[in-house]
């Protein structure tokens, strides 16, 4: 199977290798909400004049507000992606303990930098041999959580020896207790937050990290003057502002949730963990469902180190739910 067709999200090349699979294409396969904040009109300026410092101030002060965040302890970016491939240009640990399996980009942007990696389930207990540890926070794809105290200890413990800990928490918007944003600008402390997946707007390229000074100031240097677009700040403002709007998503996502996972245990699937935003499932040959889904103009999630894991995200209608029970179906 080429590589381009394991990760999610490549829709085109879905179309390209499947012309015979049914339409509209079901795109299951990204983990991003399928109801998207939908208030997203700019006003002209935002799209003719620079990114002005009020909007940045406006979008982050919001953005802390909403996430329980230090307001001077956030730096946004373009998109938590830009972040993960900038922080090894910053710190340079010689030894990386990374959450295994995760997000696969973490692991790939420290070798490539050449670090000594430690792929493991338990991270954690390698802070006395590592330099910086890596998870996510619920993790992806399995959605396993982390104790909060246990990340501080870790993260202190790390600090104490010049080390980081830097936390992912792609999906945190989804279980705001989950969050360690209230520490952001602790010493040793990473936190990488995406505006796009909760939101359901990852086209728009908003993301943020919670640091300290230094490594803020490291990476603002880096990232230029207009690091983010007007329109990602307009938008991302009045998204981070509309605390009703999360609280009513949050619901809806996991009454979804409950759905899918009716959906996929019918289907005599066994579901192994997930958020609400995807469902994580066993199946004997995980390569032969994705294709059989695919024909059927379904696109979900495969993985090239597993042949017996699938990621499922989301159907945003009942329509398609019932194309996707169907395509269960023996």
């Amino acid at each position: 199977m080429k590589q381009d067709l394991v990760h999610g999200g490549a829709l085109d090349r879905m179309r390209a290798a499947f012309p015979e699979a049914s339409e509209p294409w079901i795109d299951l396969s990204t983990g991003i909400n399928p109801w998207a904040y939908p208030h997203t009109d700019v006003p002209e300026t935002a799209l003719r004049h620079l990114p002005t410092h009020t909007a940045y101030d406006a979008c982050r002060s919001a953005m802390a507000a909403s996430t329980g965040a230090p307001e001077d302890s956030l730096l946004l970016a373009p998109g938590s992606e830009l972040l993960i491939r900038l922080l090894p240009t910053i710190i340079a640990p010689e030894r990386v303990a990374i959450l295994s399996p995760t997000y696969g980009d973490h692991a790939r942007v420290w070798r490539a930098a050449g670090c000594d990696l430690i792929e493991t389930p338990d991270p954690l207990a390698a802070a006395d041999r590592a330099d910086a540890i890596v998870l996510c926070q619920p993790n992806n794809p399995d959605g396993r959580r982390f104790d909060t105290a246990r990340l501080l200890e870790t993260a202190a413990q790390l600090a104490a020896r010049g080390g980081w800990l830097i936390v992912d928490e792609a999906y945190a918007d989804l279980d705001r207790g989950l969050s360690l944003a209230r520490y952001g600008g602790t010493e040793g402390l990473v936190i990488l937050r995406s505006f796009g997946k909760f939101f359901g707007l990852a086209g728009l390229r908003l993301g943020a990290l919670m640091g300290p000074e230094s490594l803020r100031e490291a990476l603002q240097a880096r990232l230029g003057v207009w690091s983010v677009a007007g329109p990602a700040l307009h938008i991302g403002a009045r998204a981070y502002g509309d605390l009703d709007w999360q609280d009513g998503t949050r619901a809806r996502l996991a009454e979804a949730r409950r759905r899918l996972d009716e959906t996929l245990a019918r289907a005599g699937l066994s579901i192994i963990g997930g958020t609400d935003l995807f469902c994580l499932v066993e199946t004997e040959d995980a390569t032969a469902l994705w294709q059989r889904l695919a024909r059927a103009g379904i696109y979900v999630r495969r993985f090239d180190w597993s042949e017996k894991l699938i990621r499922i995200g989301l159907p945003e209608s009942d329509a398609a739910e019932a194309r996707l029970a169907d395509a269960l179906s023996p």
